[in-house]
């Protein structure tokens, strides 16, 4: 059986080389026929010697058996299938009808070959040839039937008429044609199960280990099949997905886009693309929120003869490309911020820095013009005690700016030793008391006496505390109370520094202590200031492992915390401050760029 496969694939057209069902096709029609030729040639000898001298008719019977040959040499050349299954119901019918003509019309022991025609032209696959098939066959049975009947056939032999052999040859010969064809018919319907099977597994093999979804849905969205890589996406048995169980997962902002891409791809006819949220079955966090991935779905929709438009779609899950570029739209957020507070700082350094240079170019101008002017003792020392104070101002600046750059770098250095922390609040109490009474702000001081020596710089700790309170005086209006309290607890001190000024908005209190961030638009200017005092208490505290808390409302004041450890070791030398607030690199340029004009002008 191999031998002969192997030479019927020689013979096969080569378009029927590459798809192993029309391959089948090919051989079940060729084998039958050239396998019927052979037999039909072989037994002639046998028939002669039973038979005697044939006659012209049965020599021309016989003859026509090459027509099968000649067939199969047509679909091995042209590889048309259905024109040489039209080609051999004509040669049978032909060949059929030659015989009956001669040996009685329909009672002929050949007329029963004109059932084979139908049945062989039922492995062309196609219903037109079937059709021809059968009109041809009852054509001839009709045309047999109508010229026997009015006696138009040419007169039969009666001894041929009454061989009972011949009938039974010719039964016998139609059924097994017929056998052969049955065989050809079952080993087509057994490819293409085969063919079935290995694209289902196929198919299958993709269903199961491709990590995108595959899904088909009705138009109004109902799941009617999805992948089984849904359970690992979704976290859940695909089958719960199936009707609307998958748009019920869909986030509810979602799913006015998710049903309008479905819709369009059914009646568009066009794919579809959309992007949404699925709800993932994992365990909730803390706070009960539900976990949602994002998804891309691109749908399409399903050619489909009749019936209701579906849609077949691709889920994937774009969760980590949807990070990205929310990173990507944060990181151009932090760009335009890290801008403006360029320009901001720019702007309030400018005016922070030209006041008191101006106070100082203008008074020493005069105290140069004294003989001009003709300015008393009196006076020149007013001016001289009002150039120091401009440059004390102006030395308060440049070293903040320079404690900034410092703590920005890493390289600020503090020189931890054991010191009592209530002499060190109650000194910076009183630097700032006086500035408390012109502001008409009542300073409440609560530090118990039993305060314990804690390790650490108390020169960083003064300057926490002195910020701290100055900004508390600076923003409290008139009448108003700034309170200072110091307790421990556990293995921590904990400065808090309270007041019933301004407040801070909400928006304004997550950028509190970014660098030259001052909060608010209605009191932004109305106080000096050029942004750094929380900024650099939240650097200090962080170079001493602490932590820094502000709460605010606008209009009932600000309550910040600090917690230092009592105890504290500082880190290696070559480590750089983690918890230190990062400048952005524009405000770095522009801070060392006011810092190097500021000491040229110094």
């Amino acid at each position: 059986m191999s031998l002969i496969r192997d030479c019927l694939d020689a013979l096969l057209h080569p378009s029927a080389q590459y798809d192993a069902l029309t391959r089948a096709r090919h051989r079940a029609f060729m084998a039958p026929r050239l396998l019927g030729s052979l037999a039909a040639l072989a037994s002639f000898p046998a028939f002669l010697a039973v038979r005697g001298a044939p006659t012209a008719i049965e020599v021309a019977a016989f003859a026509w058996l090459i027509a099968p040959i000649l067939l199969s040499w047509f679909l091995s050349r042209t590889g048309r299938y259905e024109g040489a299954h039209v080609l051999s119901s004509l040669a049978l019918a032909g060949l059929v009808m030659t015989i009956s003509a001669t040996t009685g019309g329909i009672a002929s022991f050949a007329a029963v070959w004109l059932i084979v025609i139908p049945i062989e032209a039922a492995l062309s696959a196609s219903r037109r040839v079937v059709a021809f098939a059968f009109a041809l066959a009852m054509t001839c049975a009709a045309l047999l039937s109508v010229l026997g009947h009015y006696h138009l056939l040419p007169a039969a032999d009666p001894v041929v008429v009454a061989n009972g052999m011949l009938a039974g040859v010719g039964v016998i010969s139609a059924i097994f044609y017929a056998a052969g064809l049955a065989f050809g018919a079952e080993s087509l319907s057994r490819t293409s199960v085969a063919l079935l099977y290995v694209e289902e597994d196929r198919y299958r093999l993709l269903a199961h280990n491709m990590s995108d979804v595959l899904s088909r849905h009705s138009r109004n969205g109902a799941v009617r099949f999805i992948s089984p890589a849904a359970e690992a996406m979704l976290g859940m048995p695909a089958s719960r997905l199936l009707g609307h169980g998958l748009f019920d997962r869909v986030h509810v902002a979602d799913r006015p886009a998710y049903l309008t891409a479905l819709s369009d791809a059914a009646r568009g006819g066009e794919s579809r693309s959309v992007e949404f949220r699925l709800r993932r079955d994992t365990a909730r966090s803390e706070s009960g929120a539900s976990d949602f991935i994002w998804v891309e779905m691109r749908c399409r929709p399903l050619d489909q003869a009749a019936g209701e438009t579906e849609v077949v779609s691709v889920i994937r899950d774009v969760s980590d490309r949807k990070s990205q570029e929310q990173a990507l739209e944060l990181a151009r957020h932090t760009a335009e911020q890290a801008d403006a507070s360029k320009t901001r700082f720019l702007a309030t350094m400018s005016h922070e820095l030209r006041t008191p240079l101006n106070a100082i170019i203008g008074f020493s101008e005069m105290i140069a013009q004294e003989d001009v002017l003709g300015l008393d003792a009196a006076r020149r020392k007013e001016y001289a005690q009002l150039i120091n104070d401009s440059g004390q101002h102006l030395l308060s600046v440049v070293n903040g700016i320079l404690d900034m750059s410092k703590m920005e770098s890493g390289n600020f250095e503090i020189s931890p030793e054991p010191f009592a922390p209530r002499p060190a609040l109650l000194n910076c109490c009183n630097l700032v008391a006086l500035k408390a009474r012109e502001n008409g702000v009542d300073l409440v001081i609560r530090v118990g006496d039993d305060l314990p020596i804690m390790n650490g710089d108390p020169r960083a700790f003064k300057q926490i505390v002195l910020n701290l309170v100055s900004n508390a005086i600076k923003f409290t209006e008139r009448g108003g109370k700034v309170t200072v309290s110091a307790v421990v607890e556990g293995t921590r001190l904990v400065l808090q520094v309270s007041d019933t000024g301004v407040g801070i908005a909400a928006d304004d209190l997550k950028r509190i202590g970014d660098p030259f961030f001052q909060a608010g638009k209605t009191y932004q200017r109305r106080h000096e200031g050029t942004g750094l005092g929380l900024s650099i208490v939240k650097g200090l505290v962080g170079l001493h492992h602490g932590e820094l808390s502000v709460e605010s409302k606008v209009g009932e004041g600000t309550i910040v915390s600090v917690a230092l450890p009592l105890a504290f070791t500082p880190a290696a030398p070559a480590e750089p401050a983690s918890n230190v607030s990062t400048l952005k690199p524009a405000l770095r340029s522009g801070l060392q760029e006011q810092t190097h004009q500021v000491k040229k002008s110094a």
